[in-house]
């Protein structure tokens, strides 16, 4: 007799359906896994063996087979343990096999039967949905599960209640979905003192979401300003929250089945690896330019990344997904992320500054900004001087203009993006960036000199319109002109090609 009972296999944040099939014949005892299992699908046999024992089963002395079908799909992750043991119980006759045809099973198994958590759940159960089939998941993300809405949900603690169930001796209650989880507290723009020009810059790079680079002394205030960048952003659609929230579990991330409406904000540090910041491993997983889809990638210390984790960044920046490409494997992850990066002017950090002279002169702020490289650059719409905060500064009043306010501008101007078909204006491309963001005259001939002059590059051009086409929104202007395009210019200071 074989027993199949159906689970998937996780490519990004795609589910491919693959079936767990179970064969127990007449020949010497050996239990063996096949269908490209990795490590960790293959030490399933030792998790399985002792849920079982711990239930007072024994397997039977018979040769188990278990494939893993398509057997050219590589297998990996410990969700397989779950379906394994219901087709090796569903073989020996101890459940029901064709009742298990109505459900898709995820779950590892601890010794002692019961069922833990896994990532990429919520994954999981988006794919039932559209299959028409139950999910069978661990009793911890069971909440997770039910965001897919209209799945019929078993999250069972252990093997013992799920087998309880199936046989009709107990019932398991129909998990309740998780909590919409509130924003994490950020600081408030009112806690910056000055910095008025790097306040309108990170303002425009909100309402636009466009990507900004403060370069500027320590201790000016770049770290505060980007932290306060969530707190003026609007709130992911329900959609968005959903797209969020799929590449948080296939990382495994969720929190008790809580979906954010906050924007990712990630900053690794300086010293990540290529595959931390873009994704990849062993067993591919996303990279913090996929964990801040639809939200902030803070880069902090911008020069001290290595340069190729950096320009490793340009295609993200340019497309919004990552393409991982293995021997064995071809993995898509979204990244549509607004950069938001800090540097110092030099390697001191005070090239500059009134009074103070480096021993290495001009030459220190050069070498250090030419670690940027010009196509990364260029991908940077806004470019913005941060001055060095004096005493003086620092015992002025707190600011009248807090978060909320800048916000409200912000959202206003995010509605407008949305009424063109698109999220934001940094996402305005072809006809509709020709159609929104073309100049009236006198901001047509500033702009074509300025292109002359500054030898913009198309990508340039383009970007700087759709920088323009924001100052106009929050202007509440309907064509953009001179004065907006001027604005956008003084942006595109190119930071590092000095």
């Amino acid at each position: 007799m074989v027993a199949l009972v159906r689970t998937v296999a996780y490519l990004g944040l795609e589910a491919r359906q693959v079936e767990v099939q179970c064969q127990v014949a007449s020949g010497l005892p050996r239990f063996s896994i096949v269908g490209l299992p990795d490590k960790a699908v293959s030490e399933s046999r030792e998790r399985v063996q002792a849920a079982l024992s711990a239930m007072g089963l024994a397997l039977p002395p018979k040769r188990i087979t278990i494939n893993l079908s398509p057997a050219d799909l590589p297998k990996d992750g410990s969700h397989y343990d779950l379906p394994i043991a219901l087709a090796l119980l569903a073989a020996m006759g101890v459940t029901d096999a064709e009742q298990l045809g109505d459900w898709i099973a995820v779950g590892e198994l601890a010794l002692d039967g019961r069922v833990v958590g896994s990532p990429g759940v919520l994954i999981a159960a988006l794919h039932a949905s559209t299959v028409e089939a139950g999910l069978i998941c661990p009793a911890d993300q069971g909440s997770e599960a039910k965001w897919a809405s209209g799945v019929p949900v078993l999250a069972p603690r252990d093997l013992s209640a799920l087998l309880g169930h199936l046989k009709g001796s107990q019932v398991l209650a129909e998990p309740v979905r998780g909590d919409v989880a509130d924003a994490p507290p950020v600081p408030d723009l009112k806690q910056v003192k000055g910095q008025e020009t790097a306040k309108r810059a990170l303002e425009i790079a909100a309402a636009g979401g466009h990507n900004l680079l403060m370069m500027g002394p320590p201790g000016s205030g770049k770290s505060l300003l980007a932290s306060c960048l969530p707190g003026i952003l609007p709130e992911l659609t329900p959609t968005e929250a959903l797209e969020v929230s799929m590449v948080q579990s296939v990382a495994g991330l969720m929190d008790a089945g809580q979906i954010s409406r906050a924007r990712p904000f990630r900053a690794p540090h300086h010293s990540a690896s290529m595959a931390a910041l873009t994704g990849g491993g062993l067993k591919v997983r996303p990279g913090e330019v996929s964990l801040a889809h639809l939200g902030v990638l803070f880069l902090d210390e911008l020069p001290e990344f290595q340069r190729a984790v950096l320009d490793s960044l340009r295609q993200p920046l340019e497309t919004g997904q990552v393409d991982v490409a293995r021997a064995n494997a071809h993995v898509t992850f979204p990244a549509r992320v607004q950069l938001i990066a800090a540097m110092n002017p030099c390697r001191c950090g005070h090239a500059g500054e009134p009074g103070h002279v480096c021993a290495r002169g001009p030459r220190c702020a050069s070498e250090y900004q030419a670690r940027l490289s010009g196509p990364l650059l260029d991908r940077i719409d806004c470019h913005v001087e941060v001055a060095a905060v004096s005493a003086m500064d620092l015992s002025l009043p707190p600011p009248a203009e807090d978060s909320a306010a800048v916000a409200r501008r912000v959202a206003t101007a995010r509605n407008l993006a949305t009424s063109r078909g698109v999220r934001s204006n940094a996402e305005l491309e072809g006809e509709r960036l020709e159609t929104h963001a073309a100049p009236n005259d006198e901001g047509r001939a500033l702009l074509m000199r300025a292109a002359e002059k500054l030898r913009l590059s198309a990508r340039s051009y383009t970007r700087m319109l759709r920088v323009a086409r924001t100052v106009a929104d929050l202007a509440g202007v309907e064509r953009v002109g001179r004065e907006h395009i001027a604005e956008a210019l003084s942006y595109r200071q190119m930071i590092g090609r000095a």
